[in-house]
């Protein structure tokens, strides 16, 4: 009998949070704020699709409320007049904060994390140097090289066999080693037949993903993992330490090789990002000592890697969803 009422109380609960979440779910065509987190969570497994179909019937900007214990309180636009106001005419007035660079330390003092004068400064001279013909240089040869060396051997030998690949696997392999290359000079070379599990890879990885942990959990679990070492927390510890030792040696290894040429920045096959920042340091009013290059290494490679990885896929997909684009090229 006892059973049957708290079966009696749990179907009352439910209707009643579906009829609550129903009459809240919508206004003006929206998701009310406070029920998009259950909207996004109800579409996860389609959350691309949620987003556009939402930011389409929201007239492309929309609130989303999250976890009271998590902060995670987000505006989401598609409005190129919104990301201009934002990003570029009025970027001072949103600076990202103390809370957000502690959610990413790992980035350190990188320009995901920089405000005002530190971003402004070191925006100016990542465009300068990925503007020079010697970077372009550069980038036109590691890009073919990778796609002839790398992406094609892969796929020939898929389709050969007739084996089935993880896509978005091959072209995250694809996009990180490019990105290392074209920063750091050195490839950590995880795109070969083999697959192989690269720890530095591996290592940013999993320091992407305990920094979504961090947005979806409370406070106060995060910080027991951290101190308990376990967990994502634990995880991201690991990671954070792959990463600096990974990243020291590039750094020490390419100082070694930008004094053996005496700081002659001049190259046929063309320069790589962290050769620039130390050869042309004065002219940059940066600080470029370790610890800088290191952060500035760090965002650069994910700033690539994940934004490029993602398009491929993505552009992948579409083209075998639309195949007579092809008979079109």
């Amino acid at each position: 009998m006892a059973f049957q009422s708290f079966l009696q109380v749990c179907f009352l609960a439910l209707i009643s949070f579906l009829f609550l979440y129903r009459l809240m779910r919508y206004k003006n065509g929206c998701p009310k704020s406070s029920a998009g987190i259950v909207e996004l969570l109800l579409n996860v497994h389609r959350v691309h699709d949620w987003c556009t179909e939402t930011l389409e019937s929201c007239k492309g900007t929309f609130v989303l409320e999250g976890p009271w214990f998590a902060k995670m309180n987000l505006v989401a636009t598609c409005d190129p007049a919104n990301a201009h106001y934002v990003m570029s005419s009025n970027f001072d007035n949103f600076p990202k904060g103390p809370e957000y660079k502690q959610m990413f330390d790992i980035l350190g003092d990188g320009i995901f994390n920089s405000d005002l004068d530190l971003w402004k400064n070191q925006r100016i001279a990542a465009q300068g140097f990925m503007r020079h013909h010697l970077f372009h240089q550069f980038l036109l040869r590691t890009s073919r090289d990778k796609v002839e060396m790398g992406l094609m051997p892969i796929i020939d030998h898929a389709a050969k066999h007739g084996l089935v690949i993880n896509l978005e696997d091959i072209f995250q392999r694809f996009t990180f080693d490019s990105a290392c290359i074209l920063v750091t000079g050195s490839d950590p070379s995880s795109l070969s037949l083999e697959l192989p599990q690269v720890l530095f890879s591996k290592a940013v990885h999993d320091g992407e993903q305990a920094i979504f942990y961090r947005h979806v959990k409370p406070r106060s679990f995060t910080k027991l993992q951290k101190w308990l070492n376990i967990g994502q927390e634990g995880k991201y510890k690991k990671a954070s330490k792959v990463v600096d030792d990974v990243l020291s040696e590039y750094i020490c290894q390419k100082r070694k090789e930008v004094n053996k040429l005496n700081q002659q920045l001049v190259s046929k096959d063309g320069v790589d990002i962290l050769t620039s920042y130390i050869t042309e340091k004065e002219s940059t009013g940066l600080k470029c000592d370790d610890k800088f290059l290191r952060d500035t290494a760090l965002n650069m490679i994910i700033a690539a890697t994940d934004t490029t990885s993602t398009a491929l896929t993505w552009f992948t997909w579409l083209v075998s969803k639309h195949p007579i684009v092809e008979t079109r090229s």
